[in-house]
């Protein structure tokens, strides 16, 4: 298996990462949208990126604004959101080759992306969801994406991969499984947000689990709930959860928040798991 690392708010720059990464032997780092540093404009500056993953001899994947909303009611809004995909997307293409050298070419190319719940409506005696109020817009928005997207990776070795985080509304489990209908699309079980949420979406998970291509490794807890704790720090059966990775030649992030809980992460996996 591959283990990666995520872009940490303690560290400033690309090169932080970059080094931080090597020091650690690992395998990639998991370039986060959500930072300044990472917008797609600073993405397609594309030499930088890849001249300080030779010298480290590392590649990287992609995780795509967790705002990502591309089914707004407000075309205004999904057309940014969607024109942001499409130019993430060739990012990616252009960083295949650091995966081909450094990586397993087994494993596709990810970009990470979180379902958008939408707004709701507070009434008297219940809450309304938008997206499931008006279900078929919200659902033919995700039937135009999927299609874009396939037009957009045109064949490459690059998968969206769909993140579990609080727990899957109805209305997103019916859109995952559209977008799942496509060879460009699988899942990634983020372990430590399921512990957090009482593992509300595991049966939706494991009853999709040969489309599971990338996890986000971390320890937590139910009660309180907790999550990116370093391994070992929470109640996850951390060696069951590595084992059903493995068994899908996943890629595996260890999405702790510190640079102390990464390095903790590490030293658990030396310990605890034969990579």
């Amino acid at each position: 298996m591959q283990f990666g690392m995520p872009t940490l708010v303690e560290n400033k720059t690309l090169q932080d990462n970059v080094d931080l990464c090597k020091s650690l032997d690992l395998q990639f780092i998991e370039l986060n949208m959500n930072f300044p540093e990472y917008q797609v404009d600073r993405l397609e500056q594309i030499d930088l990126l890849i001249e300080a993953a030779e010298r480290a001899g590392i590649y990287y994947t992609i995780h795509l604004d967790e705002n990502l909303n591309i089914a707004d009611f407000n075309s205004l809004v999904t057309d940014a959101y969607l024109k942001t995909v499409r130019r993430s997307i060739e990012v990616a293409k252009k960083l295949l080759p650091l995966r081909d050298r450094y990586g397993d070419r087994a494993q596709p190319l990810t970009l990470n992306m979180h379902m958008n719940h939408g707004i709701y409506i507070t009434l008297p005696d219940r809450k309304v969801q938008m997206y499931d109020r008006d279900f078929d817009t919200y659902i033919a928005s995700f039937a135009k994406y999927r299609s874009l997207c396939e037009e957009w990776i045109a064949g490459d070795d690059i998968r969206i991969a769909v993140e579990n985080t609080d727990g899957f509304r109805e209305y997103e489990k019916r859109a995952i499984d559209l977008l799942l209908q496509s060879p460009a699309f699988g899942l990634t079980w983020d372990i430590g947000h399921s512990k957090g949420t009482g593992e509300k979406d595991v049966p939706f998970i494991m009853e999709r689990k040969e489309r599971l291509i990338h996890f986000h490794i971390h320890d937590g807890s139910e009660q309180p709930p907790r999550n990116h704790l370093a391994l070992g720090d929470g109640e996850i059966d951390l060696k069951s959860r590595l084992a059903l990775a493995s068994s899908r030649n996943a890629r595996c992030v260890l999405e702790t928040k510190t640079i102390e809980a990464l390095k903790k992460s590490v030293k658990w996996l030396e310990k605890n798991y034969e990579v």
